[in-house]
């Protein structure tokens, strides 16, 4: 079966041509492009179609924001993106969509061993629900639960929760965050404009002094990365401290979807984040906040932790989503 898959997330969209059987999935041409570049995904998807020249017999494209009867408005682009307009420009008969961590989530069962690093073994429950955990340019969470053969993802956007204080340093944040946001999610916090708002906390509170060199570094590249670089070189005290702010909340936030799913079957960190920080989720920050949880705290010290370090999950996961789809 040839299927076209796509991973349309608020940065980055990955687009894909598969050959799917039972056995999995075989890639027969890859795109990966700037979604802000682009009017549309229509044109986008256009563009990908002509450019390969291949008929695909089914589609399916994990997008990040809420499907609602096969229409989103994303949050992290201007595009409204409707399933039926889609199936018109691809000539099928229909386009699925499902939220970007629904894809994700159904990607978990293509990977290797080699595509997770793993923070806590716990005891792994192979029936048991999982739940993932994605921080980019958004926070995205979602689950599956076992139906007898397979995981079956269900879609979330527990992203948007409300975001709750631990300590006295973090209602202090969220004070900050309300006055320039109004109502502050999860999503304020965990993600790559949140780390950026961490830091110009530091900042603003002075609570360090900022450096020079990482302000005009700043100035012409990605304000994140250019933080969570100075913090795993170690060269900046404030990048440190808004890394671990975040690695701690990341790690809160982990343990409230483990609890809220009860996922047994373990969580999985996703999204651009957690790869490039690896070293420091290593470290006790992020596990301790995920197992402080309480008269709960022995459940949940018991649930595996995986990061995955595949960035093509959520296009493989789209990919099966169509293979399996009823």
């Amino acid at each position: 079966m040839l299927i076209l898959a796509g991973d349309v997330g608020g940065t980055t969209t990955r687009l894909a041509y598969f050959e799917a059987d039972a056995a999995g999935l075989t890639v027969l041409a890859h795109g990966q492009y700037k979604s802000a570049a682009h009017g549309s995904l229509a044109e986008m998807l256009r563009h990908f179609s002509l450019q390969h020249g291949i008929a695909a017999e089914r589609a399916c494209l994990g997008i990040a924001g809420p499907i609602i009867e096969g229409r989103v408005r994303t949050p992290n682009l201007p595009w409204t993106i409707d399933s039926a307009d889609l199936a018109h420009t691809l000539g099928l008969s229909q386009v699925r969509l499902i939220n970007d961590l629904e894809a994700n989530t159904y990607g978990i069962a293509a990977l290797k061993q080699d595509d997770l690093f793993t923070l806590n073994p716990g005891t792994p429950n192979p029936d048991g629900t999982i739940a993932v955990v994605s921080a980019g340019t958004g926070l995205g969470e979602s689950l599956a639960y076992w139906d007898g053969g397979t995981h079956r993802p269900l879609p979330s956007e527990a992203g948007h929760a409300d975001f709750a204080p631990r300590n006295d340093l973090e209602a202090e944040l969220l004070l900050y965050l309300q006055a320039k946001h109004g109502r502050v999610s999860y999503e304020r916090v965990l993600s790559g404009p949140g780390l950026h708002d961490i830091y110009r906390f530091l900042r603003d509170r002075r609570y360090y002094d900022e450096q020079p060199a990482v302000a005009e570094a700043m100035g012409g590249q990605d304000p994140p990365a250019v933080i969570t670089g100075a913090a795993l070189k170690g060269s900046c005290p404030m990048c440190v401290k808004a890394v671990d702010m975040f690695i701690g909340v990341y790690g809160a936030e982990a343990g409230n979807a483990a609890l809220r799913f009860l996922a047994i079957g373990g969580v999985y960190l996703g999204g651009g984040i957690a790869p490039k920080i690896l070293d420091l989720l290593k470290g006790a920050t992020f596990m301790v906040a995920f197992t402080a949880k309480g008269r709960l705290s022995p459940l949940v010290q018991s649930i595996p932790v995986h990061v995955i370090l595949n960035e093509e999950t959520a296009l493989l996961g789209a990919g099966r989503a169509a293979f399996y789809a009823p």
